[in-house]
């Protein structure tokens, strides 16, 4: 097949895992006999020093043009100014909104290889394996909001509509019904307005899904269960910012946040692919990147927007065998084992290709 593919390094470690994404999809491309278009664009700090714009108009272009995108990673100590006019990660949330990408996917599960890197008892980290599905185009990151200026009050309201939940809370149950049909959801209706919208639409979407099993959890005590029984949980929906908390939350379970990858998807196959992890500034252009959020979420763009799972299968297993076989980068190494590259391990990848 042919794909057209808009890259996006952005900022900070955001070039170093982009060029091992290229790299494994020019071997994925040669070896299953398919040709990936990439063009590369602007997005986050790097674009406001360049276009102006943390998410320029050429950028939106190219993204209209493309079959999906992956993005690598946005903003740095640079740019980091809460009362600038424009920053980083305006230009993603920008992106997000304008290409209707309403639902975030962020597999996490464990690694038997890894399991000694990770701070809980090793029979809590048993058969984990949980897909957070969080909304993404609402809730306190876009609700109505007033800046603190010169004044001494500030305020960002959690603000939901019936129909935004509805799409995200099917996507969660059509999720569940291909895995361990068991969707949680994460609100705060015993204090919120807008949670008890949300847990009453839930429960309205889940008459369309009678083989899935539906259970509600607070936030704060989803938060407690994630670390004492983390194996209970299948699909967990969220609002927002709940989603994007406890997902971060959740990756000490692969070992580092280095480790997850994210699908961010609308109505139709168009989606936008990146690593959980930040630009990690203090370590840009070193060499010491953790590549597999960002491999991983390749192989989340094979499976959704191209729609090529053999492809990406085998990606996932070629992550799993070089873990598997002793590679490790400096955020998942532990005393005495050695420590490769961002550029290493992705050899060790393409080897198991």
């Amino acid at each position: 097949m042919k794909a057209t593919i808009l890259t996006l390094p952005g900022d900070g470690i955001g070039p170093e895992v982009m060029a091992q994404a290229q790299a494994v999809l020019e071997k994925i491309a040669s070896r299953y006999g398919h040709e990936f278009v990439l063009h590369e664009g602007l997005i986050g700090g790097i674009a406001i020093d360049t276009a102006g714009d943390s998410f320029p108009e050429e950028t939106r272009k190219l993204g209209e043009q493309a079959d999906a995108i992956l993005l690598a990673a946005v903003g740095g100590y640079k740019w980091d100014n809460p009362q600038a006019k424009d920053r980083p990660e305006r230009g993603l949330l920008a992106m997000r909104k304008h290409f209707g990408l309403f639902a975030n996917l962020r597999p996490v599960k464990t690694y038997p290889s890894l399991a000694q890197h990770v701070p809980l008892r090793p029979e809590l980290l048993q058969g984990v394996d949980i897909l957070f599905v969080r909304e993404l185009t609402g809730g306190l990151y876009f609700g109505p909001r007033q800046e603190m200026g010169e004044g001494d009050e500030a305020y960002d309201t959690m603000l939901y509509t019936r129909g935004e939940v509805e799409r995200v809370a099917h996507v969660a149950f059509r999720a569940a019904q291909g895995r361990r049909k068991k969707v949680s959801s994460v609100d705060k209706a015993n204090v919120l307005a807008s949670m008890r919208l949300w847990r009453s639409t839930v429960v309205k979407v889940a008459e369309d899904y009678p083989d899935v099993a539906l259970d509600h959890v607070l936030v704060d005590a989803c938060a407690m269960h994630l670390l004492t029984r983390p194996a209970s949980f299948d699909v967990i929906l969220a609002e927002n910012m709940f989603g994007d908390i406890l997902s971060d939350e959740a990756s000490v379970f692969a070992g580092s946040l280095g480790m997850l990858p994210s699908a961010s998807l609308g109505a139709g196959r168009f989606g936008l692919y990146e690593p959980v992890h930040g630009s990690a500034p203090d370590i840009a252009g070193q060499g010491k990147a953790n590549p597999v959020g960002m491999l991983l979420s390749v192989a989340m763009m094979l499976r959704y927007s191209l729609e090529l799972e053999a492809e990406a299968v085998a990606l996932e297993a070629a992550v799993d065998a070089a873990l598997a076989a002793g590679a490790r980068t400096g955020d998942i190494a532990r005393a005495g084992e050695a420590v490769i590259s961002t550029a290493e391990f992705a050899q060790a990848v393409l080897a198991n290709l």
